[in-house]
């Protein structure tokens, strides 16, 4: 059975609840950095599947002026200044698409490489603050199968995205300043659905309901999932971030969710 479906009022104006999302991942850093046997459980999945993204992102990198040159085949015949410029833009774009697309879909190949260990992260968490109100016991290869399915929803909505943005990153001066900025937008609120995804399932609740229940309190979910995005693009940054990304979008789901996050 689905728990209720309630969340916190806001008390402080749009920009206040962003900066309160900024401080959920603060917290959930916190929590992370005080328990030794949570850094030892998340860090595994984070490093094999960060080690496969990396080799990924540098494999694009190398290729990047190739793929540039193919995509504007009608700057040949221009003089060398326009199509260098030209291309240049089209590799920034190659370059901001690939960044887009690795974050979201990193975080969704690490939490189902390390499904169990982020399970126990988020357990852990919810046991400090009282537990988990309306919990379903739902099997692990049930689990799996659900988060391997919203995993790839998401990631297939990030690529829909990601492409027209692609596009609009060739227009000179808008794809560098604006673009990125809707990119981390974006991509935030992909990663907040993607992160609370298990506490919502301890609920019985899948993506539609988080979808709904964020979307109540959005500056909140974008100031925690645009914090972690700008944290993956450090390098690095996703596997050190990637465990107490879980712990602050565990908080994060029981605030939406109107349930305490104070210590017990």
């Amino acid at each position: 059975m689905n728990a209720p479906r309630t969340t916190a009022p806001p008390v402080t104006g749009a920009a206040g609840r962003f900066l309160t999302g900024v401080g959920l991942l603060l917290r959930g850093l916190g929590l992370y950095l005080r328990s030794p046997g949570l850094m030892l459980l998340g860090i595994v999945p984070a490093l094999i599947s960060g080690a496969l993204f990396v080799a990924a992102f540098a494999a694009l990198a190398w290729f990047v002026d190739d793929l540039a040159a193919l995509v504007t085949p009608f700057a040949d015949d221009w003089s060398a200044t326009w199509r260098n410029l030209t291309r240049v833009v089209a590799g920034l774009a190659f370059l901001g698409l690939g960044g887009l697309l690795a974050v979201v879909s990193f975080t969704a190949v690490t939490l189902v490489i390390g499904d169990p260990f982020y399970e126990k992260i988020s357990e852990r968490v919810e046991e400090r603050f009282g537990g988990t109100p309306g919990a379903v016991d739902v099997p692990f290869w049930a689990s799996l199968r659900r988060s391997l399915a919203d995993s790839v929803r998401l990631v297939a909505l990030s690529v829909l995205v990601g492409v027209p943005l692609f596009a609009t990153g060739f227009i000179p001066v808008v794809g560098q300043t604006v673009v990125p900025v809707i990119g981390a937008a974006v991509g935030g609120w992909l990663l907040a659905l993607e992160l609370v995804g298990a506490p919502f399932y301890r609920r019985g609740m899948r993506l539609p309901d988080r979808r709904s229940i964020l979307r109540a309190d959005r500056p909140t979910a974008l100031g925690f999932g645009v914090a972690v995005f700008v944290c993956f693009l450090i390098p690095l940054g996703a596997i050190l971030v990637m465990p107490a990304a879980v712990a602050g979008a565990t908080l994060l789901a029981r605030r939406s969710l109107g349930q305490s996050i104070e210590e017990r």
